[in-house]
Order: structure tokens, then C-alpha cells, then sequence
């Protein structure tokens, strides 16, 4: 987008090490691979502002980037792309380790505002996806899925996915409400 900025803040794997909670903040959730990276630069507009890599478990840190819109009153906000979860080429230790550091942030980041998580539209919804919107609802964290899509993924499996949600949903959390959710593009975002 030709009318914001956005600049990487640092990253870090505590509390000490992310930038002061002083601005609205959105957080970036998904399985390794989803696309969490290329999602942020496509939003902003900045080709390689988040790293992207083909290969699962690039992001290890929470990664924060400042955004703020050029025109009217300036206004500014964050963005943190958390590390994924599921298969990433780790060990076990080092996946406990990013889901404590994941949760710690999610539980205490005292500014953030929403989290977005991304589920590939090509796949049925997995089981570490359900686990987390399980987890965000009984944290109450504020969330939206996302369902993540490449170009020419057709209206016809958005709608079949949101149904495969909706159904594991019921069937795995009980008499839960369905969350709000979006599909998203590499250019746009529908509802």
C-alpha cells in the first residue's frame, strides 16, 4: 500500500526483548509455512519486510514491524509475526520452547488488539489448528481466521472449508461459536 511505512522494530524470544507496548498491535499466527511472512509484506506493501522462506520454521523469534499511514494524522501501529506451529524442521525442545514463548505473548501482550490466524484454504483445517482457536477462545483472546489462498483457489473451496471449520469445530469443541473469519489473497481480502 502507497500510504503507509513500515520498518522491522527487532525480534526476540521474551518480554525484554520486544519493543515497549506503547501502539495497537496485531499479531500473526499459523502453522509453519502458511504464509504469516508474506501475508504482513503484502499488507504494507514492502516486498521483504518480513523474511519468507520456503522452508517451515524460518521465524523463530516474535518479530515486530511498526506500520504507520503517510497521510492524515499519522497514525501508527504494530505488527508481530509469531513463529508457526506444526511441522518445522526443529527439535522437539525447540518447538516447546516456541510455544511457551508464543503463549506468554499471546497471554500478556498488554496492547494487542486482535489475532489473525491463517489456515491454508487448499487443506482440511488441522489439528494444532483447532487446538489454537480451542486455545485463543479459552484465553479470550480476540481472533479472526484467516483462510489463507493462493490466486486461482476457487469461491466454491473457500465456502468447503469454511463448512470443514465449522463442522471440526463442533465436532472437537462442543457447542462453540464458529469465529469470524476471511479469505485472503495474495492481493485481497474478501469476507
Amino acid at each position: 500500500m502507497e500510504n503507509l511505512k513500515a520498518e522491522h522494530l527487532g525480534s526476540g524470544r521474551e518480554a525484554a526483548h520486544w519493543p515497549k507496548p506503547s501502539l495497537p498491535e496485531y499479531a500473526f499466527i499459523g502453522r509453519s509455512n502458511v504464509g504469516k511472512s508474506s501475508l504482513i509484506n503484502m499488507l504494507v506493501g514492502i516486498h521483504r519486510l518480513a523474511r519468507v522462506s520456503n522452508t517451515p520454521g524460518r521465524t523463530r523469534n516474535v518479530e515486530h514491524f511498526r506500520v504507520e499511514a503517510l497521510k492524515g494524522k499519522g497514525q501508527a501501529w504494530m505488527l508481530a509475526d509469531l513463529p508457526g506451529y506444526g511441522f518445522a524442521k526443529t527439535s522437539k525442545a525447540e518447538r516447546a520452547l516456541w510455544q511457551g514463548m508464543i503463549r506468554t505473548y499471546l497471554r500478556e501482550r498488554e496492547n494487542l488488539q486482535c489475532v489473525f490466524l491463517l489456515v491454508d484454504v487448499r487443506h482440511d483445517p488441522q489439528q494444532n489448528d483447532l487446538d489454537m482457536i480451542q486455545w485463543l477462545g479459552d484465553e479470550q483472546i480476540p481472533f479472526v481466521v484467516l483462510f489463507h489462498q493462493e490466486r486461482q483457489t476457487e469461491a466454491a473451496l473457500h465456502r468447503q472449508q469454511y463448512r470443514t471449520l465449522q463442522e471440526d469445530l463442533e465436532e472437537d469443541l462442543g457447542d462453540v461459536a464458529t469465529p469470524d473469519h476471511y479469505f485472503c489473497g495474495e492481493r485481497q481480502g474478501t469476507r
